[in-house]
């Protein structure tokens, strides 16, 4: 069965004095599909990159790995660093989908969340910005695709 881990890097929500909405939207989403998904994994901004590094270079790496927050440029924001080098192939038209779709939808700020896709070992992994318009938005664009997506980490895929 296809799992799928949600990240939600929030320093406010890490420590309580703010109440994650991002994060539940994702799993929902992910449940909804019948990808086995735990509840979000509420990390501080500040401990992502080690989180991040941690999980990307354990054995037991889900089939999907979404990320809500730290796509910004405040200088707390690391989830894209931390990221793009764990990895192995990268899919720029799926963050630049998303901005277009912010964008689209009259958020000009959309394109301020600097995100990233692609592939760490045979997982798919992207960066989503931390509001729930940009979790949408990313939704929208990743729904379509992930039955494909899955299909080709495993080696499958219809390229025809």
């Amino acid at each position: 069965m296809t799992s799928a881990l949600v990240i939600v890097a929030s320093t406010r929500a890490a420590a309580g004095t703010y109440a994650d909405r991002t994060g539940p939207l994702l799993v929902d989403w992910l449940r909804g599909r019948g990808i086995l998904t735990p509840e979000p994994v509420i990390i501080a901004d500040g401990d992502i990159p080690a989180y991040l590094t941690d999980l990307f270079t354990g054995a037991d790496l889900p089939t999907i790995v979404l990320t809500t927050g730290g796509t910004g440029i405040s200088p707390t924001d690391r989830t894209v660093a931390a990221v793009k080098p764990h990895l192995t192939q990268e899919l720029p038209g799926l963050p630049a989908a998303v901005w277009r779709r912010g964008t689209d939808n009259g958020v000009p700020t959309a394109l301020l969340s600097g995100g990233v896709a692609g592939v760490v070992r045979r997982s798919f992994v992207m960066t989503l910005p931390g509001s729930t318009g940009g979790v949408k938005d990313g939704i929208a664009v990743l729904d379509p695709l992930l039955d494909h997506l899955t299909a080709q980490l495993d080696g499958a895929g219809d390229h025809e």
